[in-house]
């Protein structure tokens, strides 16, 4: 876990999530590993690998909406009701935000749950929260 979202997330659980999350490790591009929340407010935490490992490359339109495709089946597998999910690729893996957002919205958009009811795609930075409300307003038709 590095840097950005996945550095904070790895704060917050203050516990050895980033180890759990590496004992499964390495997980495939588009794959997700899932662990338990620690202190997060979380019953588990799922791991998703948008970009390739570090120094291999960046995120693609592919990586991305398999990253979140798979997210979203295991949260349901899981039996999740809600999920919350920063916009996987961007940032640092290095997508553009207001294209990356499009394109995780477009997969939660077409997604059919058994039990999700509740997802939300949540900015790091304030900063960035009105490229991603413009993206989910054109997502929805709005």
């Amino acid at each position: 876990m590095g840097s950005g979202v996945a550095g904070a997330l790895r704060e917050a659980a203050n516990g050895p999530i980033n180890e759990a999350a590496m004992a499964q490790g390495p997980i495939p591009l588009g794959g997700v590993a899932v662990t338990g929340g620690f202190d997060l407010p979380a019953r588990w935490v799922i791991h998703a690998a948008a970009m390739p490992h570090y120094g291999e490359g960046r995120a693609t339109e592919h990586s991305i909406r398999q990253a979140v495709r798979n997210t979203l089946e295991k949260a349901d597998q899981l039996g999740c009701r809600s999920l919350v999910m920063p916009p996987l690729g961007c940032g640092v893996a290095g997508f553009d935000l207001a294209t990356g957002a499009r394109l995780i919205l477009e997969e939660i958009h077409g997604f059919e749950p058994r039990t999700l009811d509740d997802v939300r795609l949540i900015v790091y930075r304030e900063a960035d929260r009105p490229v991603v409300e413009e993206v989910a307003r054109a997502v929805r038709g709005d």
